[in-house]
């Protein structure tokens, strides 16, 4: 787990680099399904822009890597793999759960959609000789914007909202909640 009190040096990462993390990433999934058979939760962290590595986004992947822990707990699922990476292209993580791979998907986006920062969350489920699940293919709603509400999808592609109003909008929400739990 992360030491969030370690200094983890805000750098801006270059495009090559963040291609060769999501390569990285693929190949590690690719082992993972290979080795186990099983479905795999890839966590990254909705962090826009250049500077993908702080202490907001792995506290955001804290709170994750804990959410996820708890309610693998809660509904028996076993932990097969887990593998926590806090890297300069953005921390992430790779869980293999010995569970059916439709249900962790359904769990996984009621994190995303309920818990206070779960929008920062990017919780995939690929699954043994399928792939990625999709939130459509599972009738859920696409992932809305953090300022307005859209399809996320549609104004990160049109780069709509200005970078400075997402980050601050992403520091709010951590901070509300940290004081929240707090209390």
């Amino acid at each position: 787990m992360c030491a969030l009190t370690e200094t983890a040096v805000a750098r801006a990462v270059s495009l090559e680099q963040m291609l060769a993390a999501r390569e990285q990433r693929a190949a590690r999934q690719a082992a993972a399904l290979a080795c186990f058979s099983k479905p795999l939760v890839s966590m990254t962290v909705v962090m826009p822009g250049p500077v993908k590595d702080g202490w907001l986004p792995r506290r955001v992947l804290s709170e994750a890597l804990k959410q996820l822990e708890a309610i693998s707990d809660k509904r028996g699922w076993h932990v097969l793999s887990r593998e926590v990476l806090w890297r300069e292209t953005g921390p992430e993580a790779l869980y293999v759960i010995d569970a059916e791979a439709r249900i962790v998907k359904s769990v996984t986006v009621a994190l995303e959609d309920c818990h206070p920062i779960g929008r920062l969350w990017d919780l995939d489920v690929i699954a043994p000789g399928s792939g990625p699940l999709s939130r459509r293919e599972l009738s859920f709603s696409p992932r809305s914007c953090l300022l307005c509400g859209q399809p996320a999808h549609a104004c990160g592609r049109s780069r709509l909202h200005p970078l400075e109003e997402l980050l601050s909008t992403i520091a709010r929400i951590v901070h509300d909640y940290d004081l929240r739990s707090v209390n």
